[in-house]
């Protein structure tokens, strides 16, 4: 009994010790947390979680394969192109007709086989070749293409109902989404890859002038996707695939998709005016950054920053104004140019557009009505030609005519041709756009073109192209 109490007494007074060593140790801890609270403030620490409350889920890609693979058909373009056998032939640009095979996707978006794909698959086709995943082959023909989205819409004609893919809300893309690829590389057809999401409104530095808003995403994409379908896991078309980056012309980590609602108004737009429509806000601008916000002199380091308005212009007439940031259109964020192109690229003519912009520090959002492009193609040169207003026509010291907009071909671009006004196309007066598409739809084609410019110090000259 004397022996417990003893050791009882001990256990008492070792228990008294520690804790008393331990306050005295808290209490120096204290001090000097004290202490160091003048310089440096202690950080207060957010209890965690360490056990998920969400629910597991598994992505199943097994529903969107099945409901997409029978959509997106193999396409087989076939050119016929001139081989030189001889020097003279060269000269005079004939040879020997030689047949030449490319290879594409494409995705069937109507019952009644109307399929889009990319423009540069069938781009100078003379014949085109779909073949359906059940092997059925069937000849199609070209409704109508845009080369500037690279998109063709084509049409494969059936007594039966074909299956098809339909459109999703591209603008509700969401960053690591999953998605699916869906085509026909290196001509293994009904090939499906899956990836996500990993930027939105993409602009790929082009040397050819085209806007770019792409879906990128790591879904392998090889050669013989373009034109093929990227869908998320419901087996809805969010984009068409079309590009990669690589130095190797294979898949080394990136693709991008041209978002399903430009392509989907880009359909619409041939099928109902038989080109696109597209619209305008009448704007010269520039996506921000800190390096430029600060030679500004704004805040803003996203957005896009209205540098110009186009008299009478969209913008103007809808109350913008010189050193607007731009950040948000419809209600969508623009944090970059490429937001901002995206979105319109979806938008036609004389769409009403709310745009939210930063002004002196302050919001506002203007009501805007888009105007229209007025802009044509002269494909056997390679340039665009667009209307001009009459402030331009005075500076050039001329009455009437078109500007080249933007030259397509590296050939021509050395002549320096770019804002120059074409007053004459094989020496009949031009005075708008209408004039020029009146002229090339009705002359010889076998003939060389001959244009007569006014540059910008108000000099006339001409060219003849061949």
């Amino acid at each position: 009994m004397k022996q417990t109490i003893k050791l009882f007494s001990v256990a008492l007074v070792a228990g008294a010790v520690s804790v008393g060593g331990y306050k005295i140790l808290e209490s120096k801890t204290e001090t000097n947390l004290a202490k160091a609270s003048t310089a440096v403030q202690p950080i207060k620490l957010t209890p965690t979680n360490y056990t998920s409350n969400s629910p597991s889920t598994t992505v199943d890609f097994s529903l969107a394969a099945e409901k997409t693979v029978d959509a997106v058909v193999h396409v087989i373009s076939t050119t016929i192109s001139k081989t030189p056998t001889t020097m003279m032939e060269y000269i005079r640009g004939n040879g020997r007709p030689t047949l030449q095979q490319g290879s594409g996707s494409g995705v069937i978006i109507s019952p009644d086989g109307y399929i889009i794909t990319n423009n540069h698959v069938i781009d100078n086709a003379s014949q085109l070749e779909v073949t359906l995943n059940n092997n059925t082959k069937y000849i199609a023909s070209v409704i109508g293409t845009d080369p500037k989205t690279d998109i063709a819409l084509l049409k494969i004609e059936s007594e039966n109902l074909f299956p098809y893919i339909a459109f999703s809300d591209s603008n509700n893309v969401k960053l690591g989404e999953w998605v699916l690829a869906v085509g026909n590389p290196f001509r293994l057809t009904s090939t499906v890859t899956a990836g996500i999401v990993s930027a939105k409104s993409r602009d790929l530095d082009q040397t050819d002038g085209k806007s770019q808003s792409f879906i990128q995403t790591d879904a392998a994409v090889n050669k013989g996707n373009s034109g093929g379908a990227l869908v998320n896991t419901k087996g809805e078309l969010i984009g068409i695939n079309t590009a990669i980056t690589s130095q190797t012309g294979s898949y080394v980590g990136y693709s991008f998709a041209v978002p399903s609602n430009i392509a989907r108004k880009v359909v619409e737009d041939i099928l109902e005016f038989g080109e696109v429509q597209q619209a305008i806000l009448g704007i010269s601008a520039s996506s921000l950054n800190s390096e430029i916000a600060s030679k500004l002199e704004i805040k803003q380091t996203q957005g896009v920053y209205v540098a110009g308005l186009e008299k009478g212009g969209a913008a103007e007439k809808g109350g913008l104004k010189k050193g607007d940031v731009i950040i948000e259109l419809d209600g969508i964020e623009i944090g970059k140019f490429a937001d901002l192109t995206g979105y319109l690229g979806s938008k036609r003519p004389n769409d009403t557009v709310g745009i939210t912009v930063v002004r002196n520090g302050n919001q506002k959002t203007v009501e805007v009505i888009l105007k229209k492009l007025e802009v044509y193609e002269i494909k056997d040169i390679g340039i665009e030609v667009t209307e001009v207003g009459p402030d331009a026509l005075k500076q050039y010291n001329t009455k009437g005519g078109v500007s080249i907009k933007r030259v397509l071909r590296p050939d021509i671009s050395r002549y320096a041709l770019q804002g120059n006004i074409i007053t004459k196309l094989d020496d009949i007066a031009v005075k708008s756009v209408n004039d020029i598409r009146k002229i090339i739809s009705t002359r010889d084609v076998s003939q060389p073109i001959k244009m007569t410019f006014i540059n910008k110090k108000a000099e006339t000259f001409s060219y003849i192209f061949r």
